[in-house]
């Protein structure tokens, strides 16, 4: 089946012989009833700065060192998960993309760009997004991570998903000509959404939400089957998939070493544990907070996640209320993110509050990124490994699995299913930049009704898509020489 970016047409986004550049391509069944007029000549002015032409030249540090990068990551981190953090990264180049949002941070620092800043997500690759239950328990689907998320420039996040498309494709088995249109396509959806969404009012656009209806309509069986396994992800299904016991007449979490895993005190004792949970229902809506005294901690162990993220603290509490009832809260690290740490932007936080923690942060640019976000959202601050206070160490909190669930891009073998998935995560990144509404409007402008930036940036993504290509083999030989620990297979 060969990939068309609308189903309905059967309209495809291969090239034109004539000229030798790609045929706009219609946007997707989701998108189709918010597509709008030609952009508006705000923002045109920055072509002047960074021609949309210039957006396909890839321009790397000099003194880049990957390598290096990876290794300052693992000082702040659980030195005995960082062979696991290595492991799942040698698996394939785009797994070893997906732990190397700092090495792009870094690689895009000094990178040429239109000077438009938004609430960006840090790390918008295709495996990043996926469902989850909305407080009215409907199942949406939307961006689902946001540890490296910052103000920084929207460019940063249109390429972050467009490298992860064709690196995505080619893991997926997809030929060159069908990775690059799928990114093509993908890259796109963006402006024709985004477009759209700009010439929506601010509630529209802040109320827009695709729900798992319209992913099944633009996915189809894909869809279907990652839906129905979302929706059973509850607490109800933690409790069958972790052994509980009971110790002192209270359920305690059995060790799964090395992915579940109690501590010792000098992490956090019971008692300094309840004073976090406290702080915590101090950062959440206040409903939830009084929902939340109706529960006590049971027990909490130490759990591995994720690839870029193994080797933070999180942890897994286990609340009980009357004894029977079990809730679970994910307590993360959130450290600095990339973005500022090896981008250089500055520290700032999409909140009108003035206190700042990096919890905070990720909190912050959740509620402003999603279209529904998890009521159970807190953050506590400055805890030091030990859980006393201190700088340094902060976390954010929210609900363990509460039906979440992803469609596995791996899996999307079909160029056409591949498409419409690349399609559907750039609609929503548009989404969550159209919250940073004066951005919208820049970007809009400068994107303008044509292909020339997706055309661009697509040749960029081909070309930055080579560079994990290359330095994955180089972490393979560090690990053989004894430079990295690595533990495959966990």
């Amino acid at each position: 089946m060969p990939p068309k970016s609308n189903p309905s047409t059967g309209k495809s986004s291969k090239s034109n012989p004539s000229t030798g550049k790609s045929s706009k391509p219609e946007p997707s069944t989701t998108w189709q009833h918010i597509t709008a007029e030609p952009s508006p000549p705000i923002g045109k002015r920055l072509r002047n700065r960074l021609p949309r032409v210039d957006q396909a030249n890839l321009i790397l540090p000099e003194d880049r060192d990957p390598l290096t990068i990876l290794e300052k990551q693992h000082e702040s981190r659980l030195q005995d998960l960082v062979p696991v953090r290595v492991g799942r990264m040698l698996e394939s180049p785009f797994a070893f993309y997906r732990g190397t949002a700092a090495v792009m941070a870094a690689d895009l620092r000094d990178a040429p760009s239109t000077g438009v800043d938004v609430v960006a997500c840090g790390d918008a690759h295709i495996s990043n997004f996926g469902f989850y239950a909305t407080p009215e328990r409907e199942l949406v689907f939307d961006l689902n991570d946001f540890d490296e998320a910052a103000i920084a420039p929207w460019e940063w996040d249109v390429r972050r998903l467009a490298a992860s498309v064709h690196i995505g494709g080619r893991a997926s088995g997809l030929s060159e000509e069908q990775c690059g249109e799928a990114t093509l396509a993908t890259v796109n959806a963006y402006g024709v959404v985004l477009r759209g969404l700009m010439r929506t009012s601010p509630i529209d656009r802040f109320y827009f939400t695709v729900d798992s209806s319209a992913v099944m309509k633009q996915m189809g069986d894909v869809a279907t089957k990652a839906i129905r396994k979302a929706t059973k992800r509850t607490s109800a299904q933690v409790l069958s998939k972790i052994e509980i016991g009971i110790s002192d007449g209270a359920p305690v979490i059995i060790d799964q070493p090395p992915i579940l895993c109690h501590v010792s005190d000098e992490y956090a004792t019971r008692g300094q544990l309840i004073d976090l949970f406290d702080e915590y229902r101090g950062t959440v809506r206040e409903d939830v907070g009084f929902f939340l005294g109706q529960f006590r901690v049971a027990d909490f162990v130490l759990r591995v996640v994720g690839v870029g993220s193994v080797g933070t603290r999180c942890f897994l509490l286990g609340l009980t209320a009357q004894g029977q009832e079990v809730l679970f809260i994910q307590v993360k690290e959130a450290q600095e993110s990339v973005l500022n740490s090896f981008g250089g932007r500055p520290r700032r936080i999409p909140s009108v509050r003035a206190a700042f923690t990096q919890g905070h942060r990720v909190v912050a640019a959740q509620r402003v990124l999603q279209a529904h976000s998890d009521p159970f959202l807190g953050w506590i601050a400055g805890r030091d490994a030990r859980g006393r206070r201190a700088q340094g160490v902060d976390y954010y909190c929210r609900q363990f699995r509460d039906m979440k669930g992803a469609i596995d891009p791996s899996q999307l073998t079909d160029a056409g299913d591949f498409t419409r998935y690349g399609e559907l995560c750039a609609g929503l990144l548009a989404r969550g930049h159209s919250q940073s509404a004066s951005g919208g409007y820049l970007i809009t402008g400068y994107i303008g009704a044509s292909m020339a930036f997706a055309e661009a940036t697509a040749e960029w993504a081909r070309a930055s898509g080579d560079v994990p290509e290359r330095a994955s083999p180089s972490l393979q030989r560090a690990v053989k020489k004894g430079r990295f620990p690595a533990e495959l297979g966990v």
